[in-house]
């Protein structure tokens, strides 16, 4: 008999897909301990974009987010999702700004660091990787799952046994932009299965409605962990409903060993919340059906509505079948990178400007050029060197990992916010967000002494 073992993500990647990465501190704390009651494998609850959303619009500091949840939920393993090299921000830092976070984040409760790389460039997580081994995290790697003639299940075991290699303690299928499909699943959970020996997990998104079923095909191939989200707020972008595959599951060899009548409960509290983000308009219906685009276009869904985007403010909607037939010719160009953030950003805007300017690559920017040149790693396929030069001209790619070319900056970023520091882990929140943090530190600082932000007080303490 194997037990599958269940991560909730209803803290942090089902509300991040589903409302932006809203839900409050305040509106988990009512539910918590009855989470850690259920008997997760783990909880999903940081990492992703809480950071950026804590501190640019809920006015949270995520560390005590982080120690809230730990002394509520103390029975139950808590996981983050760390973007390897980026951490939670959107450059490469410096080795020592890395461990440091690692150290803190373990220190203030996290058990599970989910660490990713953009480009599945293996380099790119081996600092991470040792780090959270040092801290004694458990290290899971996920590889970035996409589509294309070089990303076989070959590709799939090959870069997972580089990971077991480098020491990671399980291994995830990370299907962002919903791409898998149930056969798909299957194969390649075997091929995992069959080639390394540490446990391995999936995690994929309602959003082309097959997500249950590849967990399902999964689960019969071998898989040892599936990520859900209790039901109000499953399906669409988000994931599986929890309490669906719990149900699925019982009395089968697959048994998860949750109980239904408990999860039942814990569903009330957040059919509530629900309702609450409906009628608050930060839950757009819409944004729950299922939508087989991303088969189609092989595009991630945010990715879609952004390029509608940029192509309206340009006044260039009738483009949009152009720039989806555009971005597919720029990824192949760019090294057959997956489409995950922040290169989904990248490719999606040097599409839009190639085929608004009527020449492609008339026009590049700064981060598609940071691409070839290797600076944000090395590429799933070698990027025509023709194709380079005519990118670069005569500048030179990198072919080292990035972060060697980065001087330790840690002590340099803690003379930069020494002025707003209160706590040892605001040089990191500083480090990922310079512009936005040191707004949310002087909000933190005039509630603490209880000051209009627009007082004299308030301006003569931002001066000292």
């Amino acid at each position: 008999m194997k037990k599958i073992n269940v991560t909730e993500t209803v803290l942090r990647d089902a509300h991040q897909s589903l409302i932006a990465t809203r839900m409050s501190i305040d509106e988990m704390i009512p539910i918590m301990q009855e989470l850690d009651k259920v008997g997760y494998y783990s909880a999903e609850v940081w990492g992703g974009a809480t950071f950026d959303a804590c501190i640019r619009f809920l006015d949270e500091d995520p560390w005590e987010r982080l120690r809230i949840i730990r002394k509520n939920m103390p029975n139950t393993k808590l996981q983050m999702l760390f973007r390897g090299q980026n951490m939670l921000g959107y450059r490469h830092y410096a080795d020592d700004v890395l461990e440091y976070f690692v150290q803190k984040t373990v220190a203030n409760g996290m058990d599970i660091i989910r660490i990713f790389d953009a480009l599945n460039d293996i380099r790119n997580l081996h600092t991470a990787i040792t780090a959270a081994k040092k801290e004694g995290a458990h290290a899971q790697v996920a590889m970035s799952f996409t589509l294309g003639d070089v990303f076989t299940d070959e590709y799939y075991v090959n870069y997972a046994k580089q990971c077991e290699n480098e020491g990671a303690d399980s291994i995830c299928i990370k299907d962002m932009a919903a791409l898998l499909t149930p056969y798909r699943a299957a194969s390649l959970t075997k091929a995992l299965k069959d080639n390394i020996s540490i446990p391995v997990g999936i995690h994929t998104h309602y959003t082309s409605g097959l997500a249950s079923m590849c967990l399902l095909k999964a689960i019969e191939n071998g898989v040892d962990i599936v990520d859900t989200a209790m039901s109000p707020l499953a399906h669409g972008t988000s994931h599986t409903p929890t309490e669906s595959m719990v149900a699925a599951l019982k009395g089968t060899e697959y048994d998860t060993g949750l109980d239904l009548v408990k999860l039942t409960e814990i569903r009330s509290y957040f059919m509530g919340l629900r309702q609450k983000y409906i009628d608050n308009g930060l839950l757009d219906p819409k944004i729950l059906v299922t939508d087989a685009n991303a088969l189609i276009y092989q595009v991630p869904g945010g990715m879609l509505s952004n390029l509608l985007s940029q192509l309206k403010q340009a006044g260039k909607e009738d483009k949009f079948e152009e720039v989806l037939r555009e971005v597919p010719r720029v990824r192949a160009d760019a090294g057959n990178i997956p489409l995950v953030t922040p290169s989904s950003q990248i490719v999606g805007t040097q599409a839009v400007f190639n085929v608004i300017n009527g020449e492609r690559y008339k026009t590049c920017t700064k981060e598609f050029k940071d691409v070839i040149a290797g600076r944000y790693g090395r590429t799933p396929t070698p990027i025509d060197p023709e194709f380079r030069k005519k990118i670069l001209g005569d500048e030179q790619a990198i072919e080292c990992r990035p972060a060697d070319l980065l001087e330790p900056e840690l002590d340099k970023l803690r003379e930069e916010c020494a002025e707003w520091t209160e706590q040892e882990e605001d040089v990191l929140t500083y480090a990922m967000f310079p512009k936005i943090a040191p707004k949310f530190f002087e909000k933190r600082r005039n509630k603490k002494y209880g000051i209009d932000p627009n007082s004299d007080a308030a301006n003569r303490i931002h001066s000292m």
